[in-house]
Order: C-alpha cells, then sequence, then structure tokens
C-alpha cells in the first residue's frame, strides 16, 4: 500500500499500537484480521490526509544527474507486477491486493474500506484491467 518499506512497516507500528488501544472495542469471534486491516487502512488513509495538509518539499539537485542503481533479473515477472501495480490508483491498488495478495473475500474487502461491495467489485475488475493493460503494453 505505501510503496515504500520503511513506511510499510512505520504503518503496521501504528496499526498495532491502535489495536492494542481499542482491543476492548474488538467483538470476539469475529474476523480479527479484517478488523486489522480496517484499522490499517484507516492508519493510512489518516497518513495521506496529513500528508496532503502539508507544504511539499522540494530536493535541490546538483548540476550532475546520478546514475540510475543498477537493476538485477529485468526479466523476472515479480519485478514487471510490482512497478505496474505500484502505478495504479490507490483505490483500485488497494483493492486487488487486498483481493489476490491477502485474499480477503469481497465483504471483508468492502468493510475494510468501509464501502458498497459493488464498488469493491468494481474497483477490483478496473485496477486487474489497467495491470492487465499496462503488463501488455511492457511486453509488446
Amino acid at each position: 500500500m505505501t510503496r515504500n518499506a520503511h513506511d510499510a512497516e512505520d504503518l503496521v507500528q501504528e496499526t498495532y499500537l491502535r489495536a492494542y488501544r481499542s482491543f476492548d472495542r474488538y467483538t470476539p469471534g469475529t474476523n480479527i484480521r479484517a478488523w486489522l486491516y480496517t484499522i490499517l487502512h484507516r492508519v493510512r488513509t489518516d497518513a495521506v490526509r496529513r500528508l496532503a495538509r502539508r507544504p511539499e518539499a522540494v530536493e535541490l539537485l546538483e548540476d550532475t544527474l546520478a546514475a540510475p542503481p543498477a537493476q538485477d533479473d529485468l526479466g523476472s515477472e515479480r519485478e514487471d507486477v510490482a512497478p505496474a501495480l505500484a502505478r495504479l490508483p490507490e483505490s483500485f491498488r488497494v483493492a486487488v491486493l487486498l483481493r489476490d495478495i491477502d485474499e480477503f473475500s469481497y465483504e471483508e474487502i468492502a468493510q475494510i474500506l468501509e464501502v458498497p461491495i459493488g464498488t469493491v467489485m468494481s474497483r477490483i475488475h478496473r485496477g486487474r484491467a489497467l495491470l492487465r493493460q499496462a503488463l501488455g503494453s511492457r511486453q509488446a
């Protein structure tokens, strides 16, 4: 979701902290995984909103451009999918990740994202179509 390992670690820590603080609101017998992902989604949304309110920092560039880092295994499928997935709009990317990577049901995703199930189905369909299109254009 964050496209950055450091931010992902912070997101998980904040999620567990909020879950610990509000564990008394968890209903035993319900899906704890979906409950945690709901918290995670809210923490992520809060962080995005906070960033949007902050003034943008601009990095000054030096006279010379740095060389891009060396890339190993350029032909691997995983490396093709990850950048294409990262370029998807957030609403589609999150829905596809929750369904295809985390294997949540449509109902659970609707609960996590707090949207109707039809919206979840639409986002997953459109996200997969955009992903196929991005992967198809790279291979052509």
